[in-house]
C-alpha cells in the first residue's frame, strides 16, 4: 500500500520532497496534501493508508497485536487502495494480476 501511495505521488507530478517521502509518516503526509485535499483521491481512500499505518506502528513500535479481523479488514482495504491508485494513476497499464 505504502508503495503504491509512493508511486501515485510520483505519477501524479505532486511537488514532493523524495526526502520526505521516504519515511511512511513522510509519504502520509504528502498522500494527503497533494492527493486527497485536492480531491483527487477521495478521503476513503486516504483513510485506508491512515488505517494501515496506524495498525503497523501498533504492531511494529507497540507490541500490540492486530486483530484478526482488523488485519483482514485492512487487507481487504490495501486491496481497494492499490486498485484505486492503478486505475487512477496507471490506466490501461493494468494486466488482470495485481502480484505486481
Amino acid at each position: 500500500m505504502f508503495d503504491a501511495a509512493r508511486a501515485a505521488l510520483l505519477a501524479s507530478n505532486a511537488p514532493v520532497d523524495l526526502e520526505q517521502v521516504r519515511t511512511h509518516t513522510g509519504l502520509i503526509g504528502a498522500f494527503g496534501e497533494h492527493l486527497v485535499k485536492n480531491g483527487i483521491v477521495s478521503k476513503d481512500i486516504g483513510h485506508f493508508l491512515r488505517r494501515a499505518q496506524k495498525a503497523r506502528m501498533m504492531a511494529d513500535y507497540d507490541g500490540d497485536s492486530v486483530e484478526p479481523e482488523d488485519a483482514r479488514t485492512i487487507v481487504e482495504q490495501a486491496e481497494t487502495f492499490v486498485s484505486a491508485m492503478r486505475a487512477q494513476f496507471m490506466p490501461g497499464n493494468g494486466d488482470g494480476d495485481d502480484s505486481n
